[in-house]
């Protein structure tokens, strides 16, 4: 890496993992407040409909946008006025006096969210070569973990101590300090400082290996969208209670933060290919316990191996994308994490048209289709890549 004396590689990694930690307060804010905002403006059914929608728009623009601003203009600046979206957001959310200005704060937190997954993805793939790239993607994939749990814990410790708006101030208060750390960082060059090769762009578009990799993130994001959205549906209806539901979902989030721990050590060790077909492999195992199983104990257990089976995917496809291409790895991650944007919306309307259709208890089947397409998926890359 020619350019590892004008930076110090640890800094800029934990400004990622900053960002990352954004990323996550982004995704769970508007979910964990949601009640509270319902209760304090009356909001209507269509209201909160809107809401609900600014946040996928948001970080839908921020996917598409990031990648050639990165990969022309470097990191530091966008990764920073990203953060002070999120931020901004977060403060409209608790302080906004009136419901017209919830959906811009929300978009706002979508939008930074957005480019901020992308971005801290794309700046480590560029700061790390060989296994450490896989290692530290899996490390990275942690703060989202950590930054999706900040709110709903701090809520629900503080909440009968402290008002929400108080919360969340608190909550932005840490959030400013993480970015005037980034603001001190060096960060490294832009990767097209002379400007954006349209050609190249064109190349990568239409690559076949760029387009198979983003068809694997395309079901992986999918699957762990639906497993997200309609977890609590399909237990609900198989008569568990939602205490037992909620709480299969923080074991789910569980099991992926202390997967990609793990993976941190095991990609230095282990072939990532390896890792990631065994753990798709245990992702279907564990959506067949949870169809099969009534007990709550084996519920949290299957909950547990498909976080643990879904955390490998992501840092091995982003590892691969940021090595193959990597003069303009912003845009093919961007590229990437458009289409699985596009799968998590695909696979979210077509779990709520079987659910709809009183056939929500296909949900684990529909998901273990989607593992194997992945598995097949990335079967077809190799065997394009062994032939060429």
């Amino acid at each position: 890496m020619n350019q590892s004396k004008t930076f110090n590689t640890t800094v800029v990694f934990i400004a990622a993992c900053i960002g990352m930690c954004f990323f996550g307060i982004s995704m769970i804010t508007l979910g964990s407040v949601l009640p509270w905002l319902s209760g304090r403006f009356a909001l209507t059914s269509g209201e909160t409909t809107g809401l609900v929608t600014s946040l996928p728009i948001g970080i839908m623009a921020g996917s598409l946008v990031f990648g050639p601003i990165v990969d022309r203009f470097g990191h530091k600046l966008l990764l920073i006025i990203s953060c002070v979206l999120v931020l901004l957001g977060v403060l409209g959310v608790a302080y906004a006096g009136t419901v017209a200005l919830l959906s811009p704060a929300v978009f706002f937190i979508g939008l930074g969210g957005g480019v901020l997954n992308g971005e801290t993805n794309a700046l480590v793939t560029e700061i790390y070569d060989g296994n450490r790239r896989n290692s530290r993607l899996s490390l990275l994939g942690v703060f989202y973990g950590l930054g999706a749990l900040t709110i709903p814990v701090m809520l629900r410790r503080l909440e009968e101590s402290f008002s929400v708006e108080a919360i969340l101030g608190g909550i932005s208060v840490v959030m400013a300090a993480g970015i005037i750390y980034c603001v001190a960082v060096r960060f490294p060059a832009p990767k097209q400082p002379q400007g954006f090769p349209l050609k190249e762009v064109g190349r990568i578009i239409t690559n076949p290996l760029l387009l198979i990799l983003s068809a694997v993130l395309f079901f992986q994001s999918g699957v762990e969208g639906v497993t997200n959205n309609w977890t609590t549906s399909f237990l609900g209806a198989a008569g568990q209670s939602e205490a037992t539901a909620l709480q299969a979902l923080t074991w789910m989030l569980i099991g992926l933060t202390a997967a990609r721990l793990v993976q941190t050590w095991l990609f230095s060790r282990v072939n990532s290919v390896s890792v990631l077909v065994v753990s798709l492999i245990a992702t279907a195992a564990g959506f067949c316990l949870l169809a099969f199983t009534a007990s709550p104990v084996m519920i949290y257990v299957a909950m547990t191996i498909i976080g643990a089976g879904l955390a490998s995917t992501f840092p091995v496809i982003l590892g691969i994308l940021g090595s193959r291409f990597a003069s303009l790895s912003g845009t093919a991650f961007s590229i990437a994490l458009v289409i699985a944007l596009c799968g998590q919306t695909t696979l979210n309307y077509t779990t709520g048209l079987i659910s709809g259709a009183g056939a929500i208890a296909s949900f684990p089947w529909l998901m273990v289709a989607s593992v194997a397409a992945m598995l097949l998926l990335f079967g077809l890359y190799y065997t394009r890549l062994k032939s060429k």
